[in-house]
């Protein structure tokens, strides 16, 4: 095998954000810029042109425009630095939950995923690649911003002089001294999920004539969750829809969210609705989930699932804590409460989890982001959300509505949306931000839009397992009847900034848990507005969209 020395310079700009390098396909498909990226990760795992002997690389994405084409690529240089085996998704697919069970059940020392996760496809849309690292789990801060540093210093890279492999059969390839399986994308992770459900309840719900539609958005949630819920547990052809994966999504947005999914939204409304309604989005780690005539929000799902945990094989153990991203609900942290379990906030990016999770410091963890998940893997699982809501459904014999109700009745209902205003010009959003942030130390006490402010910060996290600290990770805004306003940029776009502002206000009241999200957050929107001055800055009227 001819391992090839090709000259290069660097890129501006391959910092990893929230979850990864995302940008639009046509920076990737410039010449060099994959190839940058992935040497200069090579370079920060082995050293400087340094070998990988001994070890195994898991290898796949969410199938969108330009997977097969970069799963080619990386194949050629992981054989030139010489990884002893590299497992990789049937086509180049696995979803972003697999790669984690399959890092994990097979002890590989780490994996490429290569997606934008929730991020429209296509040969316009956008492309992405993350490392996670031998827990499962994304790279730490400490490894990004090393790769990071690194891309900057490139003078080239290595690759295999090799033609491209098939991919689209399981079986073994050689390249050089490297091994190549590829592997079935479904059978690890479903695997790992029979251990934790019990599919027999679940196939008897179905048995019993309930109704569930599942939209896998066109995305790389289709293919698990039709061998599963429709191979293993029965539930009727159909129920799985837009399930093969396309790579531009079927031109949807594969994003699970009310104004996303709203087909979904509308098949659950009006006479002869499923009982049931879930999506999951475009590397399926997200989901969403509906009752009839019923959406879900992500924090509340989160609190549900922690609340009733025991009644699920894999959690009957108990629950040793739970931990939610700093713009979640409170929701979790109110049932946390009643079980005598520690809440940990964090900030936003699952990797944040991970420490917590192999610490055996928590069981459940979430974000507001449509992103729910347990200790089983080291990132969020969309299908294994949707399988835990089926499993509670199924044994206590309480509908999806029912389930969240009586979570408000417990704990009182914990009124949450978020604002985004998105392609902000990124100097227009950084001046918001910081004009923001230098009037914290003058808001306790203040009154803003009629409403009284007892403090604000700018969030800042000491893990508490390894005591590394992360700075300026959105400012909180909290009022003296406890409501909250967070102000943070997001890091998962890839064109302009996208300012967030989330909003939530504790109601105890149960007669008033039925009043219109909107209006019940109205006076924090007012708030939120003159606070940040967010029109001034953004030359927006209203946000781009509401969930």
């Amino acid at each position: 095998m001819n391992i090839l020395t090709q000259v290069t310079t660097p890129f501006a700009g391959q910092k990893p954000g929230t979850s990864g390098l995302r940008k639009k396909v046509g920076v990737f498909r410039q010449p060099h810029y994959l190839e940058n990226f992935v040497q200069a990760l090579f370079d920060e795992l082995h050293g400087p042109d340094g070998r990988a002997d001994g070890q195994t690389l898991v290898l796949g994405g969410d199938g969108r425009f330009h997977n097969r084409v970069a799963i080619q690529t990386i194949l050629r240089m992981a054989a030139a630095r010489g990884y002893a085996r590299v497992l990789v998704g049937q086509g180049g697919i696995l979803s972003t939950p697999a790669v984690s069970a399959v890092i994990r059940r097979r002890q590989a020392s780490g994996g490429i995923i290569l997606s934008a996760s929730h991020n429209p496809g296509g040969p316009d849309g956008d492309f992405g690649i993350k490392y996670n690292v031998a827990n499962g789990g994304p790279a730490p801060e400490k490894l990004t911003d090393a790769v990071y540093r690194r891309s900057g210093e490139l003078t080239h890279y290595l690759i295999a002089d090799t033609p491209d492999l098939a991919i689209d059969r399981t079986g073994r390839h050689t390249l050089g001294t490297t091994q190549v399986d590829i592997i079935d994308p479904v059978e690890d992770h479903a695997a790992l999920l029979r251990e934790l459900f019990d599919f027999d309840a679940i196939r008897a719900l179905f048995a019993r004539g309930f109704r569930l539609r599942y939209d896998a958005m066109w995305a790389v949630g289709g293919p698990s969750a039709k061998a599963i819920i429709e191979g293993e547990l029965g539930a009727p052809p159909g129920t799985v829809v837009n399930a093969e994966p396309k790579e531009d999504f079927g031109g949807l947005h594969p994003d699970p969210n009310p104004v996303n999914a709203d087909d979904l939204v509308a098949h659950l409304t009006g006479a002869g609705a499923p009982d049931m309604g879930a999506a999951s989005d475009g590397d399926a780690d997200r989901n969403m989930v509906l009752g009839r005539g019923f959406i879900v929000s992500p924090s509340d799902s989160l609190a549900v699932l922690a609340a009733h945990a025991h009644r699920v094989p894999g959690y009957r153990r108990g629950l040793a804590g739970v931990a939610r991203s700093m713009p979640t609900s409170t929701a979790v942290d109110r049932v946390a409460g009643t079980m005598g379990i520690p809440c940990f906030e964090t900030p936003t990016g699952w990797k944040f989890f991970g420490n917590l999770l192999d610490a055996g410091r928590v069981t459940l963890c979430g974000e507001e982001s449509y992103g729910t998940g347990s200790d089983h893997v080291r990132e969020k699982d969309g299908l294994w959300a949707i399988l835990f809501w089926l499993n509670l459904v199924a044994v206590t014999g309480q509908s999806v509505e029912a389930l969240v109700r009586g979570l408000w009745r417990d704990h009182g209902r914990c009124v949450y949306s978020r604002h985004d205003y998105e392609g902000i010009a990124t100097a227009r959003a950084d001046a918001l931000m910081a004009e923001l942030r230098g009037r914290l130390d003058r808001l306790a006490g203040q009154t803003v839009a009629g409403q009284r402010i007892a403090w604000a910060d700018d969030f800042s996290y000491t893990d508490p397992v390894d005591g590394s600290v992360s700075q300026r990770q959105g400012v909180r805004v909290v009022l003296e009847d406890s409501s909250r306003v967070v102000f943070r940029l997001s890091g998962t776009g890839t064109e302009g900034a996208t300012l967030r502002v989330y909003l939530e206000r504790h109601e105890p009241d149960a007669a008033r848990h039925d009043l219109p999200v909107q209006q019940a957050l109205a006076p924090l929107v007012r708030l939120a507005g003159e606070l940040a001055r967010i029109e001034h800055h953004t030359g927006m009227q209203a946000p781009s969209v509401m969930t």
